[in-house]
């Protein structure tokens, strides 16, 4: 009897880890921003989109659709990553994905301008395999608190 209860104690402890590294992975499910815009040289590409995290805490990431080509910008860190199509889940228009910020995937980046235009914030950066500017325009959240907006 005493060994059933050890082995129990054991599995019990093994599924806890096994359930705590699953938790430590991140995952984000991204939503779409529909008030944003995308401009690659000054001019509108035909087929964009924009996504952030539904997190608050993330909102320095910026998932961004170029045609076929996803890029992930981290506005904080001053990083853009490029983004395998597979490590994206459709959930109806939103998106889940786990971190994408891959060492492996980061795109040479330089030039970065990040200003408040009012009721946006504008994000220009200049992708080093393109040698064009990407400039993201996103609106704030809104801050139900301080009463603007």
């Amino acid at each position: 009897m005493h060994k059933c209860g050890t082995l129990g104690v054991i599995a019990f402890a093994a599924a806890l880890a096994i359930a705590a590294g699953a938790q430590c992975a991140e995952r984000y499910r991204w939503k779409t921003v529909t008030e944003g815009q995308v401009k690659i040289d000054d001019k509108i590409p035909l087929t964009w989109n924009i996504y952030q995290p539904d997190r608050k805490k993330d909102a320095h990431l910026v998932l961004v659709l170029l045609g076929h080509r996803w890029l992930m910008l981290n506005i904080k860190a001053k990083l853009v990553y490029q983004v395998v199509p597979g490590e994206l889940r459709a959930q109806g228009t939103d998106y889940q994905s786990d971190d994408l910020a891959k060492p492996e995937a980061l795109i040479p980046s330089s030039d970065w301008a990040d200003h408040d235009v009012g009721p946006a914030e504008d994000v220009h950066v200049t992708l080093g395999d393109y040698g064009r500017v990407l400039e993201v325009e996103l609106p704030h959240l809104m801050d139900l608190r301080r009463g603007i907006y």
